[in-house]
């Protein structure tokens, strides 16, 4: 017993040095193509509170949120079956579209290895 007054404390410190060990990535589903892969490979599209549909690269704002790969495949996709309406509960305007592609061709030529 190495500064412990009682062995049931030992266990305790046993128990939170394993949990530490085991980190738990969020992992998420693309509206596209249906592929599982951790939340900081996808491109997150959120609703706003106030109704507006916005880009959240960093994936932290407030709204209900859609994930979409990095890919523009994925998001014509997700627009071809509606996949994107659906989870955002509500319909999407043109000139958002516009952006997304706009998005999506900018991450693309600036990356590409992805």
């Amino acid at each position: 017993m190495i500064g412990y007054k009682f062995p049931c404390w030992e266990k305790i410190a046993e128990k939170k040095n394993k949990m530490k060990k085991s980190i738990k990535i969020p992992i998420r589903t693309c509206l596209g193509c249906q592929n599982k892969r951790p939340k900081r490979e996808l491109l997150r599209i959120i609703k706003t509170p106030e109704g507006n549909i916005e880009i959240d690269p960093t994936g932290k704002k407030s709204g209900r949120g859609a994930y979409l790969c990095y890919n523009r495949e994925c998001l014509e996709e997700a627009l071809r079956e509606k996949r994107l309406c659906r989870e955002l509960k509500q319909d999407i305007p043109p000139q958002t579209i516009n952006e997304l592609r706009r998005f999506l061709e900018d991450y693309t030529s600036k990356s590409p290895g992805k």
